[in-house]
């Protein structure tokens, strides 16, 4: 991008009330594949590197400023008391910057299809023809209820008319006013002043900006989209359904065509933000969240949910859900486990159906097949964890670690008392309760010894059917 086109500033309009979403949480803070809606515009927003990120904030505004001071520190909120029009928004917002000498480019907080390839395209637009404003537009298939484009002979925009003030001529006009402006950053100062509420809605709206700047002699351009799906805002739960779905095959597309496998992309969701090397593989039913990585010819799914997890190279997850974990090269995964935070698992080692782990550090090769929960624990290399085994890391009041060596055999059904240590190569008999530290290469065995009460049944649950059947396999061994 060269440095003509960096504009002086980008305002993004947030402060509506959003009242047909229903919602006690701000509209532009609904979230879809990843972000929020006004996180998706800012991350297009920040594509042109504008020199300045306002945002224009007014309905739940302490929502969106907490947000934005989270998710966007480099934005600069500007309120907007009262919602006076998309005009006074603007005034609102070059009051608070001050002077903008350059490009100033207005987009709208509620349109998270929109890309920072086609903002840059209305900012060279706009720049290269010489305008003094260029209009965001595109062509709907219906264009029923919105603003037509009017040009002249020579594309320059001549008028934008409502629907319900256009001619029949002008109804045919299929191309819209999306809403988004590029400006010149003065001659836009100058013409807000004069913008009048003077309509029906006792408004200041942007639209009269276009119509002053010609009067005054400007040239207004128009940058014409070619996807007018992009262009389209939320503005209920309907369209927010239908842009995460539009957005998500998106995602879904780019994936596919930079060599990773989805095998159905109905049932796959992915953020934005996931990262998916080539030859990967994605099972249907599976969503990917946050941060989350797979490396190369990895297999997720299907029936996965993965949440900023790592997943190494050749690895395998199935039916499982993994929050805020790292799954080593070549290990396994599931079905049916559930990866904590603070999961580590290292190059080929395995968690297996119905285990559950938190803050646990497997080493190479090291194995937890099945029904079993590891807590605060390290498990070295080589090492096996029996079924029905549980690490018993909290004490009531804290938690505790517990450390098995490398290549050590935990027996089924072992409560690992923390904070206890399992040295290199010993073995834990099973139903053991280890509460000490066993040296390495021996054998620990903490149970009772096993007591035979002859007869108890019959004697003590005579009639039921288990007497029964005692009774008649006496009656068999009997000489």
């Amino acid at each position: 991008m060269s440095a003509a086109s960096r504009p002086a500033a980008v305002i993004v309009l947030a402060a509506g009330e959003g009242t047909r979403m229903k919602s006690r949480t701000s509209k532009v803070l609904h979230e879809l594949c990843g972000r929020t809606m006004l996180g998706h515009v800012l991350a297009a927003a920040r594509e042109l590197r504008p020199e300045r990120l306002v945002v224009v904030v007014g309905h739940r505004r302490e929502q969106v400023v907490e947000h934005l001071t989270q998710a966007a520190p480099d934005a600069e909120p500007v309120v907007q008391e009262h919602q006076g029009g998309t005009g006074h928004a603007v005034r609102m917002a070059l009051e608070q910057t001050g002077a903008l000498n350059g490009t100033v480019v207005v987009t709208n907080g509620d349109h998270p299809l929109l890309r920072g390839r086609t903002l840059d395209a209305l900012v060279r637009t706009h720049e290269s023809e010489g305008n003094a404003v260029t209009v965001l537009t595109t062509e709907m298939p219906d264009a029923t209820g919105y603003g037509r484009m009017i040009r002249s002979a020579d594309g320059a925009v001549e008028a934008i008319v409502e629907h319900k003030d256009a001619t029949e001529e002008q109804r045919a006009v299929n191309e819209i006013n999306v809403g988004m402006y590029a400006f010149d950053g003065a001659l836009l100062a100058d013409a807000l002043k004069r913008v009048t509420t003077d309509n029906a809605g006792g408004e200041e709206y942007l639209t009269d900006v276009v119509a002053i700047l010609r009067g005054d002699g400007h040239r207004a351009g128009a940058h014409l989209v070619a996807d007018w799906v992009e262009t389209q805002g939320v503005n209920d739960r309907v369209q927010l359904a239908q842009a995460r779905r539009q957005l998500n095959d998106r995602i879904l597309e780019a994936h596919m065509r930079a060599g990773v496998t989805i095998v159905d992309p109905a049932t796959t969701w992915i953020d934005v933000d996931v990262t998916v090397e080539q030859d990967a593989e994605i099972l249907p039913g599976t969503q990917l969240h946050g941060r989350t990585h797979v490396g190369e010819g990895a297999r997720v799914g299907p029936g996965c949910t993965l949440t900023d997890t790592r997943v190494g190279a050749g690895a395998s997850v199935v039916n499982s859900v993994c929050a805020e974990s790292e799954i080593g090269p070549e290990a396994t995964v599931g079905p049916f486990a559930y990866l904590r935070p603070g999961t580590r698992l290292a190059r080929k080692s395995k968690v297996g159906a119905y285990v559950e782990t938190k803050n646990a550090d497997l080493g190479e090769g090291a194995k937890v097949p099945h029904l079993t929960y590891v807590g605060d624990a390290e498990i070295g290399e080589g090492s096996n964890i029996g079924a029905g085994s549980v690490f018993v890391n909290y004490d009531g009041v804290d938690k505790h670690r517990s450390v098995i060596g490398s290549h050590v055999r935990v027996g089924s059904d072992n409560m690992i008392v923390a904070p206890v240590e399992v040295g290199d190569g010993a073995y834990t008999a099973a139903g053991s309760v280890i509460v000490q530290d066993v040296p390495p290469g021996a054998m620990a065995v903490a149970r009772a010894r096993q007591r035979n009460v002859e007869g108890w049944v019959e004697r003590r649950r005579a009639g039921t059917p288990s007497a029964e059947a005692a009774r008649r396999a006496q009656e068999k061994d009997a000489p």
